[in-house]
């Protein structure tokens, strides 16, 4: 008889398996670390400028986007000057404030005023009469400087032209210079009388000795009804006679004598003056020292300008 029982079977032998050695881990090697080479580093600076240069593109493609919108809201309100003297005086000044860095302020100022003048002339097509009868080089570069090469540009011998085509246009620029010389005699009288032109900024407003358009001229236009700059108010003075004590009582008032010229048999004179020196101040002022009777009209405004060495900061002690 064959047993039920199940027939053990002799346990199976254990092996003890011999592990392989680990191996040891292995760092990852540092890489060398080299230097980049200068044409590398141009590259890098290139693309950077590269970045720059297309920012301050779309910069001004968005602000031509908002001359198209501000054109519509004055045509909605009727119209209006494209020309706000006040508003790019305060502009300019903020600028030449934050100015800092190796560009030259110049520099910054030239774009500025070419972008100003430009999308000004977007706005409303005008041109610009200038006077280049003392000298077509320093007037020419004055005018581009400030109001580009888009504006169109026409000269004249003498200001009385360039202040018949701003009376006779539809809303014409004119430049002039301070010193017009003898020959043009007392040519401020012209702007004289509430329809005439008038005098509404002195260019550069960014005073400085070397300025590249440094020449002081006066802009002139058609009666500003708003945005007319008045810290400086400019005056035509008409004096049955002259007294040495003239320039004296000026002073005395904070006043700059920037022309002279016979007038009749009298003398003109043009006058820089404060807004707050009224014109009674002003002819009692003169009155006083024997001038004889006193006329007083004004013949424009202007801001005040920007000097450089007024602002400048003292460098710190080393």
């Amino acid at each position: 008889m064959h047993s039920s029982f199940p027939v053990c079977q002799p346990p199976a032998r254990r092996l003890n398996r011999v592990r392989p050695a680990e191996k040891p881990l292995r760092r990852p090697q540092k890489r060398a670390m080299t230097e980049p080479t200068p044409e590398q580093i141009l590259g890098e600076l290139r693309v950077d400028i590269d970045r720059i240069d297309a920012g301050m593109h779309a910069l001004l493609m968005e602000r031509s986007a908002i001359i198209d919108r501000l054109i519509a809201v004055k045509e909605r309100q009727g119209g209006g000057s494209a020309f706000r003297p006040g508003r790019e005086a305060s502009m300019m000044r903020a600028m030449a404030e934050r100015h800092k860095g190796l560009l030259p302020l110049d520099t910054v100022e030239g774009i500025w005023r070419i972008i100003i003048a430009t999308f000004t002339y977007v706005q409303s097509n005008y041109s610009v009469h200038a006077d280049t009868g003392s000298g077509d080089a320093a007037m020419r570069d004055s005018v581009r400087f400030h109001f580009g090469f888009t504006v169109p540009f026409h000269s004249y011998n003498g200001p009385a032209g360039v202040i018949a085509a701003v009376a006779a246009s539809g809303g014409d620029l004119g430049v002039v210079r301070l010193d017009s010389g003898p020959s043009s005699g007392a040519w401020w009288r012209d702007l004289a009388g509430a329809d005439a032109p008038k005098i509404i900024a002195r260019l550069p407003f960014v005073e400085r000795p070397d300025h590249p358009a440094g020449m002081p001229v006066f802009v002139l236009s058609k009666p500003l009804a708003e945005a007319a700059a008045r810290e400086v108010l400019i005056r035509s003075v008409h004096l049955d006679r002259w007294r040495d004590g003239v320039p004296t009582a000026l002073a005395d008032l904070r006043c700059e004598m920037l022309g002279n010229a016979a007038d009749g048999n009298g003398l003109s004179l043009l006058l820089a003056t404060p807004s707050d020196i009224d014109e009674n101040m002003l002819r009692r002022a003169l009155q006083g020292i024997g001038v004889g009777d006193v006329r007083v009209e004004e013949v424009g405004s202007h801001a005040a300008r920007y000097e450089v060495a007024r602002h400048a900061r003292p460098l710190a002690a080393e």
